[in-house]
C-alpha cells in the first residue's frame, strides 16, 4: 500500500507531456488499488489487532522500516487515498490542456505516498522522514504552475515554515526517543509516565509542537497557508482536507496517550488553538477571493481541532478525531465547488462572481450543502462535532477564568464561522447579478462534479444517522489516540435543550447579524483585506538574511585569496585554542626510520610542489610540476603497497591535469602580479604556519598509538565479504552507504558544472589552438578507445579480488574517451559514440542503490551483500557476490559524471566547423 503511489508516481513521470488520459488512468487506478489494500485490513483493525511489518534499517534499538496500522492510522489512510481518489478524478477535468498532466499527477502521486509513510510509520526517525517528504512534495505541488510568481512564492514560504518544523521535529523526536527508551511507536506510547518524569519532556513537548504547529498552518505560523492557494485547485483540496495541514493534527492524535495530561501541554496546545481558531476565522470573513475565505476557514477549523486535544479530556480527543474526518469531508468538497466555480467563471473574487444560482443551480446547491456542514447546520455533519465542541469547552475545569472564557470564546468563533460561511453563500450565489466576468458560467462535467456530489452525500448521511455513518471509525480511531477504553457519548442529532444547543442558536444569530452588518454598515465588498501579518514578518526575515550575508560577503569578498586567507587564519586559531586547551603534541609509539628511497620521493614531492610554486604564474607551465606532485604521490602509495590507491591516484591525477588545462584554455597565459612585498609575506607566513600545522597534526595521528580497524578488515573481508580485495570489500560492501552518497555527490556536482556552463559563451581564448590536430594522435586515440575498454571490464571483473574495481575501471574508460575528445574534438567524438551523459549517471546511481534495497527484501538491513561460487558447465566455478552490482552502479557514475563535467568545458566557444576538426 505504501510502495503503490511511490511506483506509481515514476510510471506517471515516465509517460509522454500529452498522455492527460493516461496518466489520471493509472493515478486514479493506483489510488484505489491502495485503497482496496486497506479495505483488505480493515476486518483484522475493527477486531481490534494492529498490522505490523518491518525490515531492519538503521542499526538502532527500535529504528526499523516499520508500518503499523491501527485505528488512527486506519482513519488517516482512508482520508489519503479515499479522498486523493476523487482528487484524481477531479483534477482530469480541472486540469487545463496546456498543464503538463503527467508531472501534477506524478507530484500528486508522491505526495500520497509521503502522507502515507506518515500515519503508518512505527517509529519516529520514520515519520519524521516521511514528514519532509510531504514538505519537499508540496513544494512541488504548490509550485506546479511555475511560470507564476505568486505559486514559486507561496512554494518557497510553504517549504521554508514546514521545513524548518520538520527540523524542529526531529530534536523533539529524538529527545522523546531517549526518554522513552525506544523509538518504536509501541514503547513511546506505553512510557507516559517515564516520559513525563524526564526532563527531557518539556524541550522534547516543545520541539514537536513546534512541527505540528508549523505544518498544520497555528499562529503565528498560519501565514504560509493562504499563499499556498496560488497552487491548481485540486492541490488545494488535497492539502487543506486529508493531508499536509492534516499532519499536525495527525501528529497531536499520534503521541496524545504519550504527551498529554500535564499542565504544559494544556496551555501550549490549547492557548495556540484558541488564538488560531479565532484570529483566522475573523479574518476569513474579509477575504475576497473565494479560495483565500477558504483557507482562513482551514486554518480555524484546525485551531478548533488543536484546542480540543488540548483540553486534556477524553470527550475532547473524540470530538476532535470526530471534526478531523467531518472537516475532511466538508472542505473537499468547498474547494473543488470553488475550483469548479473558478473554472467555469474564470475569477475567483467574490465580488464580482454574484448570482450563480441561475447559472449553475446544481453546484449552488452542493455548494451551499457544504458550506453549511462547514457552519454547523442541523443535519449535516459539521453541526455534531461543533456541539460536541462547545460541550467540552463548557467543562475546562482548569481555573475559574477559563470555564468562563472558553465557552464565550468557542461562541465567539462559531458566530465568525457562520458569517464567513454565509458569505460564501450570499456573495457567491445570490446577491444580484455576475459582474464583468470572463466567461458566461454554466455548470460543469458530470464527471467533474461528482467527487463533490459524493462528499457532499457523506456530510448529510453523517449528519442524519451518524451512529450508523460514521459510529464505528471513530470509536476505532478515538481509541486509538487515547491508548485506552472510550468514555460514553453519543452521536445522536438531538440532545434536547442544552447549553450547547443555546450556543449554537447564539452562534448562528450572531453571525448572520455580523455578517449583514458588515455588508450593510461597512461595505465590505469596498474593503480591503487585512494585508499585514506573518507574511510581512518572513520576508523582513528573508530580507534580513540576505542583507546580512550581502554585508558578510562584501567583507570576505576580496578574491579567492582573501576568502582562503580568511578560512585557514580560522583553521589555525581553532587549532591553537584546541593544542592550548585539552593538551597535544605527539606520543610516539613504535617506528622505524625513513629509507633512502623514502626520502627521495618526499624530496622529490617537495621539489614538485616547490615548483609549482614558483611558476604558478605561468598556469600552463605550472601544471607540470603539479602533475608531477600527483604522481609522487601514485608512488609513495606503490611504495607502502596500495596498488588500488596508486591506480586511483595516477587515473584521478591524468583526469585532473586535463580538466584544468581545458579550463585554463580559456583563461590568461599568465597570472596577475601579487601587489606589494608586505602581503607576499603575509600569504607565505600563513602558508607556512598552516601547512606546518596540517603536517604537525599528521604526524601526531600517525605515532600515536591507537587502536585500528584494519585487523577486523583484513579478517573479515573473505568470510563476510566473499572477496581478498580488502579495498573494494570496504569500498562495495562494508562502507557501501559511504560510497554511495559520495557517487551521487559526484553525480550532482557534474550536473552542476553542466548547468552552469551550458549556453556560455566566453571571451576568446588567451591562445588559439595550435593548428591542426595530430594525426598521430588520432591513430592512437582510435586504437586507445577499444584496449582501453577491455582492460576496463577487466578491471572492473577482478576488482573484488585483486586491484581494480568499478571506480578504476570507470576512469580507465573515461580517460580512453577524453584521448578521442582531445584527438577529434567533442562534436565528432559525441556524434559518433551518443553517449548521454544524464543517463549513465543515472542508471549508476539506480543500480547501486536497488542494490542495496534487494537486500531489504530478504530480510537484511540496507546494502547488505551476498556472494556464492556456483559452478556453471564448461566454465567450472565462478565468484559471484551483488556487491558487484553496487560497483557497476560505481563505474557507471564515474564514467558519467567525468565525461559530462570535461565536455561540458571542453565545448566551451563558438561553433566548430566539421572541416576543422
Amino acid at each position: 500500500m505504501l510502495a503503490l503511489p511511490f511506483l506509481g508516481s515514476l510510471g506517471v513521470a515516465a509517460l509522454p507531456r500529452g498522455a492527460r488520459a493516461a496518466a489520471a488512468w493509472l493515478a486514479g487506478a493506483v489510488a484505489l488499488a491502495a485503497a482496496a489494500i486497506l479495505l483488505a485490513h480493515a476486518p483484522d483493525v475493527f477486531a481490534g489487532g494492529v498490522g505490523r511489518w518491518a525490515l531492519p534499517w538503521l542499526p538502532l534499538p527500535g529504528a526499523d522500516f516499520g508500518l503499523r496500522l491501527d485505528g488512527l492510522a486506519f482513519l488517516f489512510a482512508l482520508l489519503v487515498l479515499g479522498i486523493g481518489a476523487l482528487v484524481v478524478l477531479y483534477a482530469a477535468y480541472y486540469l487545463d490542456p496546456a498543464d503538463p498532466a503527467p508531472r501534477f499527477y506524478a507530484f500528486l502521486l508522491a505526495f500520497m505516498g509521503a502522507m502515507l509513510g506518515v500515519v503508518l510509520a512505527d517509529n519516529l526517525i520514520l515519520l519524521v522522514v516521511f514528514w519532509e517528504l510531504t514538505s519537499l512534495a508540496s513544494f512541488l505541488l504548490i509550485g506546479y504552475w511555475k511560470d507564476r510568481a505568486e505559486a514559486r512564492q507561496g512554494a518557497r514560504m510553504a517549504l521554508a515554515v514546514t521545513g524548518l518544523g520538520g527540523l524542529a521535529l526531529l530534536g523533539g523526536v529524538l529527545l522523546l526517543g531517549q526518554a522513552a527508551g525506544s523509538f518504536k511507536l509501541d514503547v513511546v506510547l506505553a512510557a507516559r509516565e517515564a516520559v513525563q518524569a524526564s526532563p527531557l519532556y518539556l524541550p522534547a513537548l516543545l520541539l514537536i509542537l513546534l512541527g505540528a504547529f508549523t505544518k498544520s498552518a497555528q499562529f503565528p505560523f498560519h501565514f504560509w497557508l493562504p499563499h499556498a492557494m496560488a497552487a491548481p485547485t485540486p492541490v488545494s483540496a488535497y492539502l487543506h482536507s486529508a493531508t499536509m495541514v492534516k499532519a499536525g493534527v495527525f501528529l497531536l492524535a499520534r503521541l496524545y496517550p504519550v504527551l498529554a495530561g500535564s499542565e504544559a501541554w494544556f496551555i501550549a496546545v490549547s492557548a495556540t488553538g484558541v488564538l488560531t481558531l479565532l484570529i483566522a476565522a475573523f479574518l476569513a470573513v474579509f477575504q475576497h477571493d473565494l479560495k483565500g475565505l477558504l483557507a482562513y476557514s482551514t486554518i480555524s477549523h484546525l485551531g478548533l481541532i488543536t484546542l480540543l486535544f488540548g483540553l486534556n479530556t477524553p470527550l475532547a480527543a473524540v470530538a476532535a478525531t470526530f471534526h478531523i474526518l467531518n472537516h475532511a469531508t466538508f472542505k473537499a468538497s468547498l474547494f473543488m465547488a470553488a475550483g469548479i466555480i473558478d473554472h467555469e467563471c474564470g475569477t475567483r473574487d467574490m465580488r464580482r462572481i454574484n448570482g450563480l444560482w441561475k447559472y449553475m443551480p446544481w453546484t449552488s446547491a452542493l455548494g451551499i450543502a457544504a458550506a453549511a456542514a462547514m457552519a454547523g447546520v442541523p443535519l449535516l455533519n459539521g453541526f455534531l462535532s461543533k456541539e460536541m465542541f462547545f460541550a467540552e469547552s463548557l467543562r475546562v475545569g482548569q481555573h475559574p477564568v477559563l470555564d468562563t472564557l472558553t465557552p464565550l470564546a468557542a461562541t465567539l468563533a462559531g458566530a465568525f464561522g457562520v458569517a464567513y460561511s454565509m458569505r460564501f453563500v450570499h456573495d457567491v450565489f445570490f446577491n444580484g447579478e455576475p459582474h464583468n466576468l470572463p466567461r458566461t458560467p454554466h455548470e460543469p462535467p458530470r464527471w467533474m462534479r461528482l467527487p463533490v456530489e459524493l462528499l457532499v452525500l457523506i456530510c448529510i448521511g453523517v449528519g442524519i444517522v451518524p451512529a450508523l455513518a460514521v459510529g464505528p471509525i471513530l470509536a476505532l480511531a478515538a481509541g486509538a489516540v487515547l491508548g485506552g477504553p472510550l468514555p460514553e457519548y453519543s452521536l445522536a442529532i438531538w440532545h434536547g435543550l442544552n447549553w450547547p444547543l443555546a450556543m449554537s442558536l447564539a452562534a448562528t444569530a450572531l453571525g448572520v447579524a455580523f455578517y449583514f452588518a458588515l455588508q450593510k454598515l461597512y461595505g465590505l465588498h469596498d474593503r480591503a483585506h487585512f494585508h499585514r501579518g506573518g507574511k510581512e514578518i518572513f520576508d523582513w526575515i528573508v530580507a534580513a538574511a540576505r542583507s546580512g550575508a550581502d554585508r558578510l560577503t562584501r567583507y570576505t569578498g576580496g578574491g579567492l585569496q582573501w576568502m582562503l586567507l580568511l578560512t585557514l587564519l580560522a583553521a589555525l586559531g581553532l587549532g591553537v585554542w584546541a593544542f592550548l586547551a585539552f593538551g597535544g603534541g605527539p606520543a610516539p609509539g613504535p617506528g622505524r626510520p625513513a629509507t633512502p628511497a623514502e626520502i627521495a620521493v618526499a624530496l622529490l614531492g617537495a621539489a614538485a610542489v616547490a615548483a609549482t610554486v614558483v611558476l604558478h604564474r605561468r598556469r600552463f607551465l605550472a601544471l607540470l610540476p603539479l602533475g608531477l606532485a600527483g604522481l609522487v604521490v601514485s608512488l609513495a602509495f606503490v611504495w607502502f603497497s596500495a596498488p588500488d590507491l596508486a591506480l586511483t591516484q595516477l587515473l584521478v591525477e591524468f583526469v585532473t591535469v586535463i580538466l584544468m588545462m581545458l579550463a585554463l584554455h580559456w583563461l590568461p597565459g599568465e597570472s596577475p602580479p601579487e601587489p606589494g612585498i608586505a602581503r607576499r609575506l603575509r600569504d607565505g607566513l600563513v602558508a607556512v604556519a598552516a601547512g606546518a600545522g596540517i603536517a604537525a597534526a599528521a604526524y601526531a595521528v600517525m605515532v600515536r598509538p591507537s587502536p585500528s580497524y584494519a585487523d577486523f578488515f583484513l579478517r573479515e573481508s573473505v568470510p563476510r565479504g566473499g572477496g581478498s580485495n580488502v579495498v573494494n570489500v570496504i569500498i562495495v560492501d562494508f562502507r557501501g552507504f559511504d560510497t554511495l552518497g559520495e557517487i551521487a555527490v559526484l553525480g550532482i556536482a557534474a550536473l552542476a558544472i553542466h548547468a552552469l556552463l551550458a549556453g556560455f559563451r566566453p571571451a576568446a581564448p588567451a591562445a588559439a589552438p595550435g593548428g591542426r590536430r595530430s594525426e598521430m594522435l588520432r591513430t592512437v586515440a582510435a586504437l586507445l578507445l577499444p584496449i582501453a575498454t577491455l582492460v576496463a571490464v577487466f578491471l572492473f571483473l577482478r576488482g573484488h579480488n585483486l586491484p581494480g574495481g568499478g571506480f578504476i575501471a570507470g576512469l580507465v574508460f573515461a580517460v580512453a574517451v577524453l584521448v578521442l575528445y582531445v584527438a577529434r574534438g567533442w562534436r565528432w567524438t559525441e556524434a559518433r559514440l551518443a553517449l548521454r551523459y544524464e543517463a549513465w549517471i543515472g542508471l549508476g546511481l539506480l543500480a547501486a542503490g536497488f542494490t542495496g534495497i534487494g537486500s531489504l527484501f530478504v530480510g537484511h538491513p540496507f546494502l547488505t551483500s551476498a556472494f556464492g561460487h556456483p559452478v556453471l558447465p564448461a566454465v567450472g566455478e565462478v565468484p559471484i557476490a551483488s556487491a558487484m552490482f553496487f560497483d557497476l552502479g560505481v563505474f557507471m557514475t564515474v564514467v558519467g559524471a567525468t565525461l559530462m563535467a570535461l565536455s561540458a568545458i571542453g565545448r566551451l566557444g563558438p561553433p566548430v566547423k566539421d572541416d576543422e576538426l
